[in-house]
């Protein structure tokens, strides 16, 4: 435990994580007057925190990774929020790549709990992911991180993190998403993403089009000075294996970097965490090219286009809209050609399923469509419908789980076969804990 947090009176651990689970029924209610209220009660931790706050469509977590792990490679103490998690719960309060120990989070959950009953006394329950937020920002608070790396939860405007005052802001890319909540169209999105842009606060944006337009001129309204990244500010220059190599071009140099990550996109994650961290370096952080380099050698992003196997070759990717499908296929196409495709699909039913599907089945030679044990899991049944009418040649084996999809898959693959499992994080959670450890996923999510 934490030394500044061992004089707080604290809760058996089973009992602080089911109490916070019972919450996740709650769902996402916009807003941030209880966030406001809750983190006003801890004495607004967030406040004592110097943010790097990133939000947008796809590439979130990634340039959160490589913000972070060039900050780590810098000598500093970084904190690092993410949502959602893969496997374990303590994947989303990090620090310098440790993750938030059982007893730290059971103390911070004592502290919390009696002013979220109280909220809720008062008919103002905050949700899970609200409550999360506090635990990160108490956390960081405490533990006295130099930085801290905090990824948007969904959209940006009402998310329960913008209530940080950033030293920059990276908004990744703009595609249609959630378009229930978010709006219909990529204006509409773009405006709720941009609602994390801070007075005078410096902006880092891949967005393009009318995304960028609409960005841009939230920014000029804010005072918050633009830096657009580009395709043509990077280029990949080689692929080796499960490493691939980029050119970077800096606002004062070019980079040449590194990654194991894999993707032609990862340019453009890695240009955006490059261009945020030299704005830190213009406020006066000191990090060096090395750090640069190396921080991004370093950085892994389980469950995001993550290798998990070799013999068979089993590739994970969390790809969870059409933009991030698109990328898959790009990817599979671009750096797997070689191989026949045999791919596990599980996707959740509020996703865009028609173009999700219609993306990634033409390449695939054999497809088992499953389902996660999340209640917003589409049945695996309509999966195979929509595979039906786009192409009734298809070769498709249905299964009620993913451990059963993954042992099929094992049974039909050849040699040169690549395995893929798509479609949902928490599809590519519970196949990464079946092959990786062996065990069935609970239904509780692993701490």
């Amino acid at each position: 435990m934490c030394s500044t947090l061992k004089d707080i009176k604290t809760l058996p651990f089973q009992d602080a994580y089911d109490w916070l689970c019972s919450f996740d029924t709650y769902g996402w209610i916009f807003g941030l007057e209880r966030i406001t209220f809750l983190l006003k009660q801890l004495g607004n931790p967030q406040q004592e925190l110097k943010v790097i706050h990133v939000g947008g469509t796809n590439g979130k977590g990634s340039v959160c990774k490589y913000v972070s792990s060039i900050l780590q490679n810098a000598g500093y103490t970084v904190g690092l929020y993410l949502s959602p998690h893969v496997e374990h719960f303590s994947e989303r309060i990090v620090m310098n790549d440790q993750r938030i120990f059982q007893e730290d989070f059971a103390a911070l959950v004592a502290r919390v709990k009696p002013i979220v009953e109280d909220m809720k006394q008062r008919n103002n329950t905050p949700t899970f992911f609200e409550i999360v937020t506090a635990l990160a920002f108490l956390h960081f608070k405490i533990t006295a991180v130099d930085y801290a790396v905090v990824e948007v939860g969904l959209g940006g405007r009402f998310d329960a993190t913008n209530v940080v005052c950033p030293l920059v802001t990276v908004i990744t890319n703009i595609s249609l998403e959630h378009t229930e909540i978010l709006g219909t169209d990529i204006a509409s999105i773009a405006f709720e993403k941009a609602g994390i842009i801070k007075e005078g606060v410096p902006l880092v944006t891949a967005a393009r089009g009318d995304a960028r337009a609409t960005i841009v001129q939230v920014a000029e309204e804010r005072n918050a000075l633009v830096i657009p990244v580009d395709p043509a500010m990077w280029k990949r220059t080689s692929v080796q294996g499960r490493d691939q190599e980029f050119i970077v071009h800096g606002s004062f140099k070019d980079y040449h970097v590194r990654t194991s990550l894999l993707g032609r996109h990862q340019g453009e994650n890695i240009t955006l965490a490059i261009a945020a961290v030299e704005q830190l370096q213009m406020s006066g952080v000191y990090i060096t090219d090395s750090d640069i380099q190396e921080g991004i050698a370093h950085t892994t992003h389980p469950g995001r286009m993550e290798v998990v196997s070799e013999e068979p070759f089993i590739l994970l990717d969390g790809a969870h809209n059409p933009a991030g499908m698109n990328l898959l296929r790009q990817t599979l196409q671009e750096d797997f050609s070689s191989h026949r495709i045999v791919l596990i699909l599980g996707v959740l039913k509020d996703k865009d399923l028609k173009t999700m599907v219609s993306t990634i089945v033409p390449i695939s030679d054999v497809i088992i469509v499953t389902r996660s044990k999340n209640p917003r899991a589409a049945d695996p049944q309509q999966l195979q419908e929509i595979i039906a009418e786009l192409d009734a040649h298809k070769t498709v084996f249905v299964e009620d789980s993913v451990p059963k999809a993954i042992d099929q898959a094992k049974r039909i693959m050849k040699q040169q076969d690549l395995l893929c499992v798509t479609g949902s994080l928490f599809t590519v959670g519970e196949a990464r804990t079946y092959i990786l450890v062996g065990g069935s996923p609970s239904t509780k999510p692993l701490f």
